[in-house]
């Protein structure tokens, strides 16, 4: 289901609703039962989860930050490389 954007025409309140595709549109405001507008939302880019896509298998790795699934980004620690502080001289 998605998630529907509000503005009362009224009172400028703006307001989200989590609705289905078919339900009418909401028609009052819930703070001052005023007339409300619906807004149309720019939409979301698709989120890829698992193997299989460009993005997450096989784009060029020029960084080395992959995204996790809560969409945050983290450098993946298997492309560091750790040079040997150990110089003692035998």
């Amino acid at each position: 289901m998605p998630t529907y954007d509000y503005k009362c025409t009224v009172c400028s309140h703006f307001f989200e609703v989590f609705q289905p595709m078919s339900a009418e549109p909401i028609k009052q405001c819930p703070k001052c039962n005023g007339k409300v507008k619906r807004l149309i939302g720019a939409g979301l880019e698709p989120i890829f989860k698992g193997s299989g896509f460009y993005q997450t298998d096989y784009k060029s790795s020029q960084n080395s930050k992959t995204v996790t699934d809560s969409g945050k980004a983290k450098t993946d620690s298997s492309k560091v490389i750790k040079k040997d502080t150990n110089t003692s001289a035998a």
